[in-house]
């Protein structure tokens, strides 16, 4: 007897990169969805037809199931349901189909907390509170129940380390990250599992206790076996940010962009900001070009603004061709006529009056802080 209903549980696991000119910075968001599942009601007297069917040649589809955790160190108990534990257990099965989930508490209560209750009838009755409990939202009574769940110890492992798992994505869920930790941990040891939904979820529960430096390690390996996994490296991004280390994440978004992983305007920018603020301007200046081309960075006053940065960086460097250069780019897609102003100033200390009357009246056109500035290049008075 199977139970279909399942619970949502998100998980906060993804990190989301995020950069401004002026001072780098990363926020996590929340990401990827995890099911609280349930397990099966099953009598000794099914399981022994189950058997004697298969040996006829029955039913050879449910026997040759594979198991989700095929190298799990635990040994899958023997005990089921007895014969009243197991109408006991229908009930309360019966009783979470109809989404009754207070009813399914206090019926998995009675049944868990009952001393003549054996172990796969506890586990099995925490089990079903927790995923009630889940479906109310009540995450600490969640936590409580599949904790319990897993203490009574009486699940085959398939339904005994799915419990485990979603109890470690509760505890996540309650920024309990040591416990989240301590759980993932010994679920991850105990399978031998390194499926990406556990693999994703330590990432999220180291840079929720901020060990950042531990984090970008453990992403890092996990790259070392999947390269070309974008998500992970935006992650381990994220990582060497938060642990100051720009030039690790640069060093991953280079690469990334070689490898043409990079497609959208947000991956583009991390990576040319962080040029920037690496004193790599040249390089910054390339990888906007390369994303221009492509039709990844679109114009935008955003990048009106970056052109202005790069601008004003190579006028401090005295490199006023290149200078000149960046604020023409800006001036097309700028919102206002600052870029402008900033040219015809150039184009002054140059000695090329008339290039900067017509840039002058571009700034005064477009708006400027300085208007008397600007109408003085521009000629007037």
């Amino acid at each position: 007897m199977t139970i279909h209903r399942q619970a949502p549980l998100a998980a906060a696991i993804a990190a989301v990169l995020l950069i401004a000119v002026a001072a780098p910075g990363v926020a996590r968001a929340v990401g990827q969805d995890q099911q609280v599942k349930t397990v099966e009601v099953q009598s000794e007297h099914a399981k022994r037809e189950a058997r004697r069917a298969a040996k006829e040649g029955k039913n050879a589809k449910a026997e040759e199931k594979p198991a989700l955790y095929p190298l799990a160190t635990r040994e899958s108990p023997e005990t089921t349901a007895s014969r009243s534990g197991l109408k006991k257990l229908q009930k309360l099965q019966e009783t979470y189909q109809k989404q009754d989930d207070d009813g399914t508490i206090a019926q998995a209560l009675a049944i868990g907390n009952d001393a003549s209750s054996n172990a796969y009838e506890k586990s099995f009755a925490f089990l079903l509170a927790g995923s009630a409990a889940a479906d109310k939202d009540d995450q600490a009574a969640a936590a409580d129940y599949f904790a319990k769940a897993l203490a009574a110890n009486g699940l085959a492992n398939d339904d005994h380390y799915t419990a485990m798992f979603n109890l470690a994505v509760i505890q996540y869920g309650m920024d309990r990250f040591p416990e989240a930790l301590a759980t993932l941990d010994r679920f991850m040891s105990e399978t031998k599992s390194e499926k990406p939904d556990a693999l994703n979820l330590k990432g999220g529960i180291l840079m929720g206790m901020e060990r950042f430096d531990d984090a970008a390690a453990f992403y890092t390996s996990q790259l070392a076996a999947k390269p070309d996994d974008k998500q992970l490296l935006m992650r381990a991004v994220a990582a060497y940010q938060s642990a100051d280390k720009p030039e690790k994440a640069m060093e991953l978004l280079g690469q990334a962009q070689q490898k043409g992983m990079l497609t959208t305007k947000d991956e583009y920018r991390a990576l040319y900001v962080s040029y920037i603020n690496g004193d790599r301007d040249k390089d910054a200046v390339r990888v906007i070009e390369d994303g221009v081309a492509k039709g990844i960075i679109p114009a935008s006053a955003e990048l009106s603004k970056d052109y202005m940065v790069l601008g004003q960086r190579a006028y401090y460097n005295e490199d006023n061709a290149t200078a000149i250069e960046m604020y023409k780019r800006a001036i097309p897609m700028a919102a206002d006529g600052e870029a402008a102003l900033n040219l015809a100033k150039l184009y002054a200390e140059a000695g090329k009056t008339a290039e900067a009357k017509a840039a002058a009246q571009q700034a005064l056109e477009k708006g400027v802080k300085d208007t008397a500035g600007a109408k003085k290049l521009a000629g007037g008075k």
